[in-house]
C-alpha cells in the first residue's frame, strides 16, 4: 500500500537543511511517523514537511529547490505490513 505526503502551503520545497549539509531523506530509506522529509520556505520562513506514516520512501515527486503549490503531492511512501 501506498501513501502520499502532500504540502499543506506553497513555497519552495528543499530536501536539504541547508546546501552543505546531505538530504533529510532519499528515495528507500526507512522512515517512521513524525520524520522530517524536507521544508517548505515561504518569505524566508522555513516550515518542516513530516512524514504522516512509517514506510519507505518509494519516490520524490517534485524536485530540490522546485515551487510547489498547497496540496501539491511531494513524495510516496510504500507503507510495509
Amino acid at each position: 500500500m501506498e501513501s502520499i505526503i502532500v504540502s499543506a502551503i506553497p513555497g519552495i520545497f528543499y530536501r536539504k537543511p541547508s546546501p552543505e549539509e546531505d538530504e533529510f531523506v532519499k528515495e528507500g530509506d526507512r522512515i517512521k511517523a513524525g520524520d522530517v522529509i524536507g521544508l517548505v520556505e515561504v518569505m524566508k520562513t522555513y516550515y518542516e514537511i513530516k512524514a504522516e506514516k512509517e514506510g519507505i520512501i518509494d519516490r520524490f515527486l517534485v524536485s530540490n529547490e522546485e515551487p510547489i503549490n498547497a496540496g501539491q503531492e511531494i513524495a510516496v511512501i510504500k507503507e510495509e505490513k
